[in-house]
């Protein structure tokens, strides 16, 4: 059993948008986060698929999910204060119907990071069967380094193996739900994705290799750039340039 659980519980505040949610915010005649389900809805691996929608929304999500024909979202569950609890939140709710069930995968995915494809959604389930984990990455194309809290730099990476992690990223149900039981046991309420978490306990991480443009939504130039990309894609299927 192959679950996408994508994330729309954020209010997205780096937007400066007072009035609608960035994952709402229609590209194409659609919300951005349609754009996202449709990968995993049409995936023949993807099973079915939770949401995790910011609170008040819901009924928004609802119709738009009725209005594009989408038929593989099985839960709708409201988001939590923080990323991980939302996160826990659809786990849960996956969970307390496959809980028995130590073979179900789970594969996240941010709902305002709908540049993905077929492929990377397959390598990721494919990695997964085979070592357990998958963490979606992109090279690094430029330096990176660790400051202090003066600004100083205190460490640069080896640019040729440092990686930038994104989403998907994919782990067994029961393990994943294993490592937030025991960060909410010990009052850890900060990771702020499930490789972070998993690496915390112990976990270890393979990757895939996604594209650079595989970008999140957090700014309003990020909005205007997956406007371009989105348009660039769409000429290149259009007239195979």
């Amino acid at each position: 059993m192959n679950i996408a659980l994508i994330f729309a519980g954020g209010t997205g505040v780096r937007m400066n948008n007072r009035t609608t949610p960035k994952q709402f915010l229609t590209l194409h005649g659609k919300p951005i986060l349609i754009h996202t389900i449709e990968h995993f809805e049409k995936h023949p691996l993807i099973d079915s698929i939770a949401v995790v929608c910011v609170s008040g929304w819901e009924s928004k999500l609802k119709k738009e999910i009725k209005r594009n024909y989408i038929k593989k979202v099985k839960w709708l569950v409201t988001g939590g204060e923080t990323v991980q609890a939302s996160c826990y939140n659809g786990l849960k709710a996956i969970y307390d119907e496959y809980k028995n069930s130590a073979e179900t995968v789970v594969i996240m995915h941010d709902g305002v990071r709908p540049l993905i494809d077929d492929e990377l959604i397959t390598k990721n389930i494919e990695m997964v069967k085979k070592h357990r984990s998958s963490v979606t990455v992109s090279y690094a194309v430029e330096t990176i380094c660790s400051t202090d809290d003066f600004g100083k730099i205190v460490e640069i990476a080896n640019r040729d193996k440092a990686r930038i992690a994104k989403a998907p990223q994919c782990f067994y149900l029961d393990e994943l739900m294993e490592a937030h039981n025991k960060a909410k046991s010990e009052g850890i309420n900060w990771m702020i994705d499930s490789a972070s978490l998993m690496k915390y306990y112990g976990h270890e991480l393979y990757t895939v290799i996604g594209s650079t443009y595989n970008i999140k939504i957090t700014t309003p130039s990020d909005y205007y750039i997956l406007k371009a990309l989105f348009e660039a894609e769409e000429n290149q299927q259009i007239f195979g340039i």
